[in-house]
Formats: structure tokens, sequence, C-alpha cells
């Protein structure tokens, strides 16, 4: 008995030492020029049986399972923050590239890792489909803090958030292709159109009736409100899935729902997820560390082919895609360039490469070896070099206002009021006006400046300067007008497309 304590004790502790270490690391990954997921991987390997083997981790269900459930918090964590303003100019070029834009590169690639690694097509074809889509949690955790044009970070969080299930579909049709000989190619494009269409119908059905129930509801605990919100997003991706639909795609779907309505508590639910997000890719990526065995992975083979296969993904396959799948759309070719060069792959490729393993395919430990390689490679050439091509195309611009944030009045109880955050910047509207001349409602105040570290307090004849921290008190049913005059930019200032 005391010995199983003791066992459990050391258990915990070692998990403690890997969050800290995790967390820990991402302070550094900026400074490196080093993606975070790439460091949670190499602290994964360093902590496994090849490295300090500290951790033996060798069961492909269990990775499979934490992996789809850290997707699920990662998706949902980046559905709340797609803005529909912006994701409407881009939803048909994104889509476009979510689902020809996959096809088109499993297609490339798969032409030459038939070559490269001597394999069957339907083998080349499995393979290529594995890392053909540009990958979710990769693209939110590089774009995060990053400044580039709303336009083409809009184009790629909804294309990553949205192209996880034409991967999946065409890998698991390639595996079913390969191990079962009665598969019909027209009930396979039959499945298709049903987890796309019954995916969108379950995730957009569930988001509004958790945006609904989050508002009317009246729990005890503010704390509450964050775990309703991501139970939401669990029932989505399940009822989804036990309909053959795609979860992922409902799971994306039903928080960029939640997160575009006028929620009760929403700066707590935000809050949570983000923190929520980043345990789960901690979590999610450590545990893909801790399954690789290095001294399988990096063998001269491997990385040979490994290499050969990632360079014609980044420099033929992706871009092939990208400028056949645009030439219709209006993106420049700088533009065409980046989104190029931004098709990360990341989590679900090695997600998805564990499926061959489960299924018994023939040469599914070297698919899952040569997909690893292709993702530490892509996260480390790409994703560490995005913001700068962005810079060097000039593609990187300043923003033309500050978010806007609501804290909740804990202190106010049941009261139909909230307070606003706001930096003010050199584009607002107001900057350089007086307090008095303000267009605001009659139900809103502002109660405190935050100028250079010191409080100001506000009168009249007080003028709002650039970098000024404005807290405004606001009854909710006014909070959309208020919204209005704080982010409302100066004349002759453009707004980005």
């Amino acid at each position: 008995m005391i010995q199983e304590v003791l066992q459990y004790n050391q258990i915990i502790l070692l998990i403690a030492l890997l969050l800290v270490t995790s967390v820990v690391v991402t302070k550094f990954s900026s400074r490196l020029g080093v993606p975070s997921l790439v460091l949670f991987i190499l602290v994964g390997m360093l902590v496994g049986s090849d490295g300090l083997n500290i951790i033996y981790f060798n069961d492909p269900e269990l990775a499979q399972i934490i992996g789809v459930i850290s997707l699920v918090i990662i998706l949902f964590e980046g559905g709340l923050q797609t803005k529909w303003v912006g994701m409407k100019k881009v939803l048909a070029p994104s889509i476009t590239l979510a689902t020809l834009g996959v096809v088109l590169t499993t297609s490339i690639v798969a032409m030459f890792v038939k070559y490269i690694l001597g394999a069957s097509w339907l083998e080349a074809f499995l393979v290529g489909s594995i890392v053909g889509s540009t990958d979710a949690a990769a693209v939110f955790a590089v774009l995060k803090g990053k400044n580039i044009r709303n336009k083409l970070e809009d184009t790629l969080e909804v294309e990553s958030g949205t192209n996880d299930p034409m991967a999946v579909f065409l890998t698991i049709t390639f595996i079913q292709l390969l191990t079962e000989d009665s598969s019909s190619i027209i009930g396979l494009i039959g499945l298709f159109f049903w987890q796309m269409g019954v995916g969108a119908i379950v995730g957009l059905l569930l988001g509004y009736i958790a945006s609904y129930s989050l508002n009317r509801i009246n729990l005890d605990s503010s704390g509450l409100y964050p775990l309703f919100a991501i139970a939401f997003a669990l029932l989505s991706y399940s009822i989804s899935s036990l309909a053959q639909a795609s979860g992922l795609l409902a799971v994306y779907l039903t928080a960029v729902v939640i997160g575009n309505a006028e929620l009760a508590y929403r700066y707590s639910i935000l809050r949570f997820n983000e923190g929520f997000g980043w345990m789960a890719q901690i979590l999610m990526f450590v545990i893909l560390g801790l399954f690789v065995f290095p001294s399988e992975v990096f063998t001269s083979d491997i990385m040979v082919r490994g290499i050969l296969i990632s360079l014609i993904l980044m420099f033929v396959a992706r871009p092939a895609a990208v400028y056949l799948v645009l030439a219709f759309f209006r993106f420049t070719n700088k533009e065409k360039l980046l989104l190029s060069w931004a098709g990360l792959r990341g989590a679900v490729p090695i997600v998805l490469s564990i499926f061959p393993m489960l299924a018994e395919v023939e040469n599914n430990q070297m698919i899952f070896n040569v997909v690893f390689f292709i993702v530490l490679t892509s996260a480390l050439i790409q994703g560490a070099s995005i913001t700068w091509l962005a810079e060097k195309l000039s593609l990187v611009s300043d923003k033309l206002s500050n978010p806007i944030h609501s804290l909740e009045l804990i202190s106010v109880g049941k009261a139909n009021v909230e307070i606003i955050e706001f930096d003010v910047s050199e584009n607002n509207r107001i900057t350089g006006e007086k307090l008095e001349d303000l267009q605001f409602p009659d139900k809103a105040l502002i109660n405190a400046i935050i100028r250079n570290g010191d409080i100001i307090t506000p009168y009249g004849q007080t003028k709002i300067l650039a970098g000024d921290t404005l807290y405004v008190t606001v009854s909710k049913h006014v909070k959309k007008q208020v919204q209005q005059v704080l982010s409302d930019v100066k004349e002759g200032v453009e707004k980005e497309e």
C-alpha cells in the first residue's frame, strides 16, 4: 500500500516537473526563433525511453485518444478567437484550400513518395493524405501574437480549422483500400459529403444552443461558465463522431458561433480556454514526443527520405496547390507566397500516422517515422521563418485598433453591467479628444485611465492620449455602441481588406 502511494506521488511529481519545464520552454521559444511545439516534443523525447529513460511510453491507442481530445480543445480555443467579420471575407478561398487544396497537395506528394520510399501507390497516397493538411494547432500557436495582415491570418486560421476533416477522410479511405478488398469508391465519396454536411449542421446547431444557454442560465459561480462552454465542444465532437460525421469540423464551427455571440462572462470563457488550450498543446506534444523513439527516427535512411519529402512538400506540393486553388481569388503573388510557406505540419499528421499502426497496415512504423521527421522539419524551418518572410514581403502591418476586453464585475453579482478594458492607439478616432466630447451613451462611464503606469482620475477636460488604457463601466445593452466608439479609426487610415 505504501509503495503504491509513493509510486503515485512520483507520477504526480513527474507531471508537475513536465508542466513547469514545458511552460518555461515557451518563454524561450520566441527568443530562439523556434515554435514552442517543437520544444514540447523535444521535452517528451528527452524524458522518453531513448533519452533519459524516465518514462517508457509505447501505447498507440492511448496516444491517439490523448491526441484527439487535445485537438478538440485546441480547435475550440482557436474557433473562439476567430472573428466572423474577417472569416466571411475569406471563407470561399479558405474552404477551397481546405478541400481541393488538400487533395492536390496529397496527390503531388504521393507521386514523389512512390519513388522515394519505394511504396505502392496506395501507401504513397496514404502518406500524402497524412501530411496533406495545414495543422490548426501549429498555425494557431505560431500566428498567436504575430501581426500578419488580417486577410492572410484569417485565411490560414479558417483553412487550418476546416481542413483536418479532409485529411482524416483521405487517411481513413486509403487505410480501408489497403486493408479491405470490398471498399467502394462511390460509397467513400458519399461518406465524405455525409461527414462534411452532418458535421457542419451539428457544429452550427450546438453553437447556437450553447450561446443561448450560456446567456440564459444563471449559475452559482462564474467559474462554471467556461466549463459549460467546453462541455459543448466535447458534445459537438462526440455527437458528430457517433453519427459517422466530422467531429473536428463540428467543434470548430461550434466554437466560431460561440466566440462571435454576445456572451455573459465572455472574458472568463476566453481566458479559461486559452489556458486550457495551452495545457492541451503541452500534453499532446509531450506525449507525441514520448511516443517517438529517436533511435528509429534519426537514422540516415529515414532522415534522407524525410528531408526529400519535406522539401517537395514545402517547395513543390503546397505552393502548387495554393497557386492553382487561389488563381480565381483576389490574392497577390506575395500573399500566395506567404500562404504557401505557412502550410505548417504539426500534431494532426502525427496523430493520423498512428491510424495505420492501429489498422496494422504494412510498413506502419516506417510511415510513422517518416511523417514525424517531416513534421519536425516543417515546424523548424517554416514555423521559425513565417514572421521573417511576412516582414520581407511587407505583409506585416500595424494594428489599426487594439482589441476590446470585457471584465465581469464579480462584486456587482447579477447586475447587468461589465467593465470594458481598452488600449488606445494612434489610429483611434478618440485619441486627442476630451472626455466630455465623446459620443458615449448615457449608461457608460470611464472610471479610470492608466497612463505611463499611473492612475489618472478622469474628468470632462481630460484628454485621451495614445498608450492610455481606459476602464469603462457599461450597461450590457449599450455595450456594442461603446465598442463602436472605441474601435473607430481616424479618417484617412485605410482598413485592411
